[in-house]
């Protein structure tokens, strides 16, 4: 018998995403769509003097699945370095590929009764896409 997609997990994190008000005047932002469902997530990010993230702000429209895995990046995006942002989402991209381990992102692992239907994996790296790049667009504004 399979794992069922959508969990209690999933649903619950998919109603209390953290940080859900987009950013007044961003140093980074993008947005990230899924061709196949629609799903739509926008980040705002500014960053430190350190050039890590400082305040984060997301706008999403996504399924559930989407959602959860947004609320799962906002809940500890803040403090990550770019680089650290790319290398999640790499990871993340690589295990639902099933080419990698599973990323060590907390809570990421949810995913797993996703990883044999890759329609979905669009919707869950939706988050993780557009926060490696609008910290990525940031950090050239970074504060000296």
């Amino acid at each position: 018998m399979t794992a069922p997609l959508y969990t209690t997990e999933i649903l619950r994190l998919s109603t209390t995403i953290p940080h859900h008000q987009r950013l007044p005047d961003p140093m980074g932002s993008s947005e990230k769509r899924s061709p196949v469902c629609g799903s739509r997530v926008t980040v705002d990010v500014n960053m430190d003097r350190d050039g890590r993230v400082a305040e984060l702000g997301m706008l999403v429209r996504a399924c559930a699945l989407g959602q959860a895995s947004a609320s799962l990046m906002g809940a500890e995006v803040i403090g990550k370095t770019p680089a650290e942002l790319v290398a999640a989402r790499d990871a993340l991209a690589a295990w639902l590929a099933s080419e990698g381990p599973p990323p060590s992102w907390t809570g990421l692992e949810l995913f797993a009764p996703a990883l044999p239907h890759s329609a979905r994996h669009a919707s869950i790296r939706l988050a993780f896409e557009a926060a490696a790049e609008a910290a990525q667009a940031a950090a050239t504004k970074a504060p000296a």
